[in-house]
């Protein structure tokens, strides 16, 4: 059996936050616009819990899983939004009910994987931490969307070190999506937690270098905010690129949000 990580409790708090945000709103609310284009409320869900029974499917069915990625490569453009439409076209009791419940068993898969498994996924082969990380990442990143299109400010926590780390380690990825050679020297990224500690990564050293709140490195990897609305500072060109490339998630570049106060 796997040793206790503390990734899957911070998965279960992260989720557990969204869901007392969803709970309490009407099917109004449910149906209301986020600033993901054409999706509501339901869909940010609904991408939620499809995303979790994918992530099931990895741990506990692997040719079911492989079976799944063949349609997702097969429709590459519209899987995504698909599985969201499914989902947001049910009654918001049972899509809150069944997103308990998926989440549920995936933390229970999870936990009881054996230690150095690794799954399968729609990019490289993952390790059971590895997909608790992914999947926080997306429930912050979603519940972020969520928490915008109903104007409720979340108290950021030190969860969020998740959420940093895989937007660290995309750095390279970030470039490779945008068909550019990634730099071959590593950066120094120093970023305040929400508790006020220091997350340092890369030599000390290092030229290029990033710094800023926890918070806006987060936003700014999973694009849920325009850079230019984010308190973090680029010391070098390679750096400073990045910035304006930057994303935490599988796939192809994201359109980002636009500035404040830009037309839409």
């Amino acid at each position: 059996m796997s040793e206790p990580t503390p990734v899957f409790d911070d998965l279960r708090e992260e989720s557990d936050q969204l869901d007392g945000i969803a709970a309490g709103l009407s099917e109004e609310q449910w149906a209301g616009s986020t600033p993901a284009p054409r999706w509501t409320v339901a869909h940010q869900i609904a991408h939620l819990h499809w995303t979790d029974r994918a992530a099931l499917l990895a741990v506990t069915d692997q040719g079911g899983f492989r079976e799944l990625a063949e349609k997702a490569l097969a429709a590459p453009g519209t899987f995504v939004d698909e599985g969201a439409d499914e989902g947001a076209r049910l009654r918001p009791a049972e899509l809150l009910a069944r997103w308990r419940e998926g989440r549920a068993a995936l933390q229970e898969a999870l936990r009881a994987a054996p230690t150095g498994t690794r799954f399968p996924w729609f990019g490289p082969p993952m390790s059971a931490a590895s997909m608790a990380t992914g999947r926080l990442m997306e429930t912050w990143a979603h519940g972020q969307d969520v928490a915008d299109a109903l104007g409720v400010v979340r108290t950021p926590t030190d969860r969020l070190r998740h959420v940093v780390r895989i937007g660290v380690r995309a750095r390279d990825f970030a470039h490779t999506v945008h068909g550019l050679t990634p730099p071959a020297e590593e950066f120094r990224v120093e970023l305040t937690a929400p508790s006020g500690a220091s997350w340092t990564y890369g030599p000390e050293a290092a030229p290029q270098r990033v710094t800023g709140p926890a918070l806006d490195f987060c936003l700014l990897v999973t694009q849920r905010a325009h850079r230019a609305d984010l308190a973090l500072t680029a010391t070098g060109p390679d750096a400073d690129r990045w910035l304006d490339i930057a994303q935490a998630f599988a796939g192809p570049p994201g359109a980002g949000r636009p500035p404040k106060g830009a037309a839409r």
